[in-house]
């Protein structure tokens, strides 16, 4: 079926109770005047979002990072969740004034701990459903990771996903991974969707977010099911806090509130 022609899902702006966010309430009667969002295309964050997060990508990394002699605090590593991996081994290598030849040597040492450890990789409970009600209201799907393409298509091949995705977008791909929002611009030029504002974007952490709003998408929504708490995802300009993805397709039915991460 040629992208062109995809039903789109409208969706109507959604009660703050619904979402727990007090910004999703219209401010004025213009607010109220606005057409419904006219939904296309839903970008999926991986780890933490469609992937249990168990502990593995931070394990690799700090490993890596102490075997080759840079030190690496778990708090710092956790303001780095959801970014490219390979430019948090190059920030944190240069912040060290460590020559540029470690940073191969660590992403390597980092990508087969991590590819070891993804081999018995488990969904987020009720992930795969929610991608299956996603694809029945003719919604596109894309993922967008701060894994490279070698790991994200291992991830997505042993869980028998790739044809939930119209793109697979990985951080290796763009020249910067979030909070720049390259990813997602990819996603929606695989998608042949050219609104910004036709995109929902979900993941798990501030990143995902932060992306999302740098990207003018039409709704950011946060889901505290894997790297980040609720309370820290809220505090950044969100669309919705959701417990995890499986609840995605209720509230997308239930309504949207009308974009406020668009500037």
């Amino acid at each position: 079926m040629r992208l062109t022609r995809r039903r789109s899902l409208s969706v109507l702006p959604a009660l703050a109770a619904l979402t727990g966010n007090a910004a999703a309430q219209p401010k004025d009667d213009d607010d109220v005047d606005d057409p419904p969002m006219t939904i296309k295309l839903v970008a999926l964050d991986i780890g933490g979002t469609l992937i249990a997060d168990h502990g593995e990508v931070p394990d690799a990394m700090l490993g890596a990072f102490s075997r080759h002699g840079v030190t690496v605090t778990p708090a710092e590593f956790a303001e780095w969740r959801g970014a490219s991996k390979r430019e948090m081994v190059r920030h944190f290598v240069g912040r060290e004034h460590k020559s540029d030849s470690l940073i191969e040597p660590i992403y390597a040492d980092f990508m087969a701990t991590a590819g070891k450890a993804y081999e018995k990789v488990q969904p987020i409970p009720g992930a795969e459903q929610a991608m299956k009600e996603l694809a029945a209201m003719n919604l596109l799907m894309a993922t967008t990771t701060g894994f490279d393409q070698v790991l994200t298509t291992a991830i997505l091949s042993r869980l028998g996903w790739q044809h939930y995705f119209i793109a697979s977008i990985s951080s290796d791909q763009v020249r910067e991974g979030r909070p720049a929002p390259y990813m997602l611009f990819h996603a929606m030029e695989a998608a042949g969707v050219y609104e910004p504002a036709q995109v929902i974007a979900v993941g798990d952490t501030p990143l995902d977010l932060q992306a999302a709003t740098n990207g003018n998408m039409g709704a950011a929504i946060g889901v505290y099911s894997g790297a980040a708490t609720e309370e820290r995802l809220r505090k950044e300009r969100n669309s919705g806090v959701l417990p995890s993805v499986a609840a995605l397709p209720d509230l997308i039915r239930r309504g949207l509130p009308l974009s406020h991460c668009r500037i």
